[in-house]
């Protein structure tokens, strides 16, 4: 499997962006998708997964001002940020997941990452 994330730069505050990962393959194979990052000297986290039937969730801080979507026909996952603060510079990851029996067995893909830099 293979994910290709693109659409990162360098943008100033209050502006927007929209990421995109596209799948070597069908992602309806996968129960979820999302984007993860990691800022410098931070540990990767989360920011907003989607699933097969569409239920999405979100990290707080970027609640009201992130939008992930999928388009299945195009295996692609893209991610909306509108409203760029500093804090949201870092690398962000897209990631597909299937699921396993329980949390422990998911199996996770990653992409290369794209770089999104917000200056003040």
């Amino acid at each position: 499997v293979q994910l290709q994330a693109s659409g990162g730069g360098l943008v100033e505050a209050g502006g927007s962006l929209r990421l995109s990962c596209v799948a070597s393959l069908s992602i309806s194979r996968f129960n979820a998708m999302g984007w993860y990052r990691q800022a410098p000297g931070k540990q990767r986290e989360l920011v907003a997964t989607i699933t097969g039937l569409s239920s999405t969730t979100y990290a707080d801080s970027v609640q009201d001002r992130f939008t992930i979507s999928r388009d299945n026909t195009k295996n692609t996952v893209y991610l909306q940020l509108n409203g760029l603060k500093p804090d949201d510079t870092a690398v962000y990851y897209c990631n597909a997941r299937v699921f396993g029996s329980s949390d422990k067995y998911d199996r996770d893909y990653w992409g290369q990452g794209t770089l999104v830099t917000v200056s003040s």
